[in-house]
């Protein structure tokens, strides 16, 4: 897995203060995507042992609230098994921090991912700048939704997905 930055302290992407692996490689490829640099799964960083320390250091502190995952994709084919991987090992080594999700897919795509069970809460879908609102929490645009993973999951499969609590605007 390679990753453009390690965030922290971020306000913007997940409830809290948390810390953001932006990761590289997409193939959703939005129009007017925020991050386009990370499209490339070659590009940036080789995620390596001194990114990891860096993304516990953050998590070692009591007012993290949790991680980020997001990018590029962290479900590109590039990502997903070292993403699953260190989700595994943060829900082990930190079980009250939360975690977070953004991906250009959706949710009836990717419920049986076996990563979903670390999951706290996912952002899906991809961007459409048609449907761009900045008021719009946690999300850019008005088809992306904020889905609480575990009480989705609870629910069986086919069911609605049960949208986060403060995802106020999701319209």
């Amino acid at each position: 897995m390679r990753y453009h930055n390690i965030t922290k302290d971020d306000m913007l992407n997940g409830d809290g203060l948390r810390v953001v692996l932006w990761v590289a490689g997409c193939e959703h490829c939005c129009k007017e995507c925020q991050n386009p640099v990370t499209w490339d799964p070659n590009g940036g960083l080789l995620f390596d042992e001194s990114a990891k320390k860096e993304i516990f250091d953050q998590l070692d502190k009591p007012y993290i609230s949790g991680i980020t995952f997001s990018g590029g994709d962290p479900l590109h084919p590039a990502n997903v098994l070292d993403v699953r991987n260190l989700m595994a090992e943060i829900r082990e080594k930190y079980p009250d921090k939360t975690i977070w999700l953004y991906t250009g897919d959706i949710w009836e795509n990717i419920r049986n991912y076996p990563m979903m069970q670390y999951v706290d809460v996912l952002v899906d879908g991809e961007f459409h700048i048609a449907e761009k609102d900045e008021k719009l929490m946690w999300k850019g645009s008005k088809n992306q939704r904020v889905i609480n993973v575990q009480a989705t999951l609870k629910q069986g499969d086919g069911a609605e997905p049960v949208l986060h609590c403060g995802d106020y605007n999701s319209n």
